[in-house]
């Protein structure tokens, strides 16, 4: 059983869980209902969307590493806020972040908070940020958005959780190629102990 709180609880077996890469699931997942969907908000969106309609999942469960400032490294947060850090077409009249024409707030507030996690906004984009400098979200990722975006239009429980690689910052890159193989063992010990 995943244990969400104490009067939430769902089905491993009814579970998906969601990787940008199979170095983020480590050998944790192997025997998993386990989706990898590649880097990127595009890829995300495609591999979930086909999975949904083939598995009928009860629960997705998006585990990945991320990049923060305000997080310190070996830390798991739980995301229940997203931002596409990309989208702006303020040019337009539209808000920073809001894709125009859609009805979905900048801010998209949608997952399940597990009280013993800190609770993070995550920016999702498709860039790997080197210069975290925005306020409006404190965790930088590339595929947790169209995630939390579909998992709300179907209706089904979402649960984040962001295993932080690095500080977003001139050594991410460095960072989050040692510490991405430490999240499986991290996303372990919440889920499964």
């Amino acid at each position: 059983m995943i244990k969400i709180n104490n009067e939430t609880h769902y089905s491993i077996d009814d579970t998906l869980f969601v990787f940008a890469l199979d170095s983020e699931a480590g050998t944790v997942f192997d025997d998993k209902n386990k989706l990898i969907t590649g880097i990127g908000k595009v890829n995300a969106a495609i591999e979930l969307t086909k999975e949904i309609h083939t598995r009928k999942p009860k629960l997705i469960v998006n585990l990945g590493s991320a990049g923060s400032k305000g997080f310190h490294k070996g830390e798991v947060v739980c995301c229940t806020k997203f931002i596409q850090r990309d989208m702006d077409v303020r040019g337009l009249g539209f808000k920073l972040y809001e894709t125009p024409l859609s009805g979905v707030p900048p801010v998209l507030e949608y997952g399940l908070k597990m009280e013993t996690l800190q609770e993070g906004i995550c920016g999702s984009g498709d860039s790997f940020e080197m210069n975290h400098s925005e306020t409006d979200y404190n965790i930088v990722d590339m595929e947790a958005y169209p995630l939390a975006l579909i998992a709300q239009q179907e209706n089904i429980p979402f649960l984040c959780l962001k295993y932080i690689s690095d500080d977003a910052g001139s050594d991410a890159a460095d960072d989050w190629s040692v510490q991405v193989h430490l999240a499986s063992e991290a996303f372990k010990k919440i889920l499964f102990s």
